[in-house]
């Protein structure tokens, strides 16, 4: 099946081209049918592909070369077929299958219904060009592909005020983590002229040094923290929910801010060769881990709540491969689209059942009305607080773990991270408490009710996953670890600890996980008039993370403003200097034709008589000048 490998890109290009050309002349569930078909079909054959590998029958990554593109850079259309790309290829067609399916019932009475899906085959599309891409030229075309795509699905609908802005702000922030990411290019063609993974990731030491690998890595870093939304660039996400909430899901969970942590992994001999870069990617992971956990804690915004903590839970996977835990750090990235999908979803459901509504104040007591998304939301928000045997537990914990064992400044590291993690619990707890229990406060005329089965049926699935995915990879069965090896066999990978500490470690982590969820319960289940006494008490800092530690306001005053106003200025210099002087030159030169133009009468006799003048004039002159 290796053979029909390109077939998991092809199939929902396929779909995305098909339904641009025909779309609009198809009834509204065909075009949604059509979509799910080709990412259905794309999973299954990334299934086939992948059986050989799962049973060991092939060791070493298969290279499938489809056709030449720049041969001399070393930039053919080529497919690298490893446990890496085969985890990936099956998280985005897997996981985007059913969010396809769901959209049916989402989107339903949408009038651009067939265009959504064109976008949504598309994103697919271009993220799995960019995993299974086989050199680094291909890996920036899906880079670029997903981020042109994210900006179709946040500003889809576009008549309304905040869908663009909120599309332009992440397509621009995204370009200048893509600078970084271009210069990083331009220094692995000067040291290893090509782009082929198996000539730069292959013992890169024995052509670059220390220091080299360090530019290069700090240049990934920052191409990184634009698509998976890190410090300073992680800005753009929260505004991204704009779009529509299955769009929503798929960026957050199996698509466009895994990319990030994907191209660390995927460049781990790089970072291998450099502590400074691997360092500074744990450092960003946990300042914008914490950071994004303390503004989700005071957010009211039912899908804005889960931006950032999907914003902290990329903080935990930057943490990962940070610290050398490569194959924890994609490993929580598998569990974290299961749990975020569903999250995700499940707003979704309780947006749609309350007719648009995002506003959590004016929710409560929808467990009662919504069974189904009650309980699959409850295993959804336990998984990412880190209940144990949930899939949460187990890949963060691992992070953590593998954190403490390396020592040092990652100790420190470790600390914040359960600081973190505790907020984590804290901040789900709330949510699910002010979503789905205590009292009613529906506006009036609301009538909650549980989603059509497109849309449920896709959140019992991704329960079930949130629910045992973790259990791939415990301190008990390493097998998703296993599987990844022979990736990561070639740099120094760390691991969690063995014996009695990794089992202190799980036990402290078990301990804040629940005190996090204890005390958002008791909090919330309290005295409604006490906890309005206490906001209000610490109301100015309430006010200072809910906007964001003023980083969005900072950005406004310090880049935004400042920018505008020499682009004014530029502006207003065109606009008087060059075209002025231009406009001038045109002004001079017509206004000489217009004068000259009086001598052009168009009669003979007029030009007789100049001509006659001219030459008395001269010979007047040339005897006046001999007589001298």
């Amino acid at each position: 099946m290796t053979d029909y490998v390109w077939l998991i890109i092809a199939l929902p290009l396929l779909g995305a081209v098909v339904l641009h050309l025909v779309g609009s002349r198809l009834k509204e569930p065909l075009a949604g049918y059509i979509a799910s078909v080709m990412s259905i079909g794309a999973f299954g054959v990334a299934v086939a592909a992948a059986i050989p590998v799962f049973k060991g029958d092939i060791g070493e990554a298969e290279i499938i070369h489809l056709w030449d593109w720049m041969p001399s850079l070393g930039a053919s259309f080529t497919i690298q077929w490893d446990p890496l790309s085969i985890a990936m290829a099956l998280l985005v067609t897997g996981v985007g299958s059913l969010i396809h399916v769901y959209s049916i019932g989402y989107m339903h009475g949408d009038e651009r219904f067939s265009r959504y899906f064109t976008y949504l085959n598309f994103f697919a599309a271009s993220m799995l060009i960019l995993v299974l891409a086989g050199n680094f030229a291909m890996v920036f075309l899906g880079w670029e592909l997903v981020g042109l795509s994210s900006y179709l699905l946040i500003g889809f609908w576009f008549t309304h005020d905040l869908p663009p802005a909120a599309a332009k702000k992440a397509f621009v922030l995204n370009r200048v983590g893509d600078f970084g990411f271009l210069i990083a290019l331009m220094l692995i063609f000067k040291h290893f002229g090509t782009f082929d993974f198996g000539v730069v990731l292959n013992n890169p030491a024995a052509q670059i040094a220390g220091g080299t690998a360090t530019a290069i890595g700090l240049l990934l870093l920052l191409g990184a923290t634009g698509k998976s939304a890190q410090m300073p660039l992680f800005v753009w996400l929260p505004d991204a929910m704009a779009g529509p909430t299955p769009a929503s899901a798929l960026i957050h969970a199996a698509t466009m801010v895994t990319a990030g942590v994907y191209m660390v992994a995927r460049t781990a001999p790089i970072f291998d060769l450099s502590t400074t870069a691997l360092t500074t990617v744990a450092l960003v992971g946990v300042v914008t881990a914490f950071i994004a956990a303390t503004i989700a804690v005071v957010q009211n915004d039912i899908k804005k709540v889960l931006a950032y903590s999907t914003i902290s839970q990329l903080g935990y996977m930057f943490i990962g491969v940070g610290s050398a835990a490569y194959s924890a750090g994609i490993f929580h990235l598998v569990t974290h689209a299961f749990f975020k999908a569903l999250l995700f979803l499940g707003a979704g459901s309780v947006i749609h059942s309350m007719g648009g509504e995002q506003d959590m104040r004016k929710m409560g007591g929808l467990f009662k009305k919504m069974k189904v998304t009650g309980w699959t939301m409850a295993v959804a928000t336990l998984a990412i607080a880190g209940i144990p045997p949930l899939a949460g537990f187990w890949s963060k914990d691992e992070i953590l773990a593998a954190a403490f064992a390396r020592g040092g400044v990652y100790q420190a590291i470790w600390a914040l991270g359960l600081v973190t993690a505790l907020l984590t619990a804290f901040y789900m707890t709330r949510w699910f408490f002010m979503v789905f229990l205590g009292e009613p406060n529906w506006d009036e005329g609301i009538e909650p009710h549980e989603s059509p089965q497109s849309m449920s049926v896709p959140l019992v699935i991704l329960a079930v996953l949130a629910a045992v995915g973790g259990l791939m990879n415990t301190p008990f069965f390493t097998g998703f670890s296993n599987f990844l090896h022979p990736v990561f066999a070639a740099v120094h990978e760390q691991h969690a600890p063995d014996g009695t500490l990794e089992y202190l470690l799980l036990a402290i982590s078990i301990v804040v996980a629940v005190a996090g969820v204890a005390a958002g319960w008791l909090f919330y289940r309290g005295s409604a008039e006490a906890r309005a006494h206490l906001l209000e008490r610490y109301a100015l800092r309430m006010n200072f993370f809910e906007n964001g530690w003023n980083i969005n306001s900072g950005y406004e005053r310090f880049v935004v403003k400042p920018l505008g106003t020499l682009a004014e200025g530029a502006a207003g210099f065109d606009n008087k200097v060059i075209d002025g002087a231009v406009n001038g030159v045109a002004s001079v030169v017509g206004w000489t034709g217009a004068k000259l133009q009086l001598v052009q009468t168009g009669f003979v006799r007029s030009y007789g008589v100049g001509i006659l003048s001219g030459t008395i004039g001269l010979v007047v002159w040339i005897l006046m000048s001999r007589g001298r």
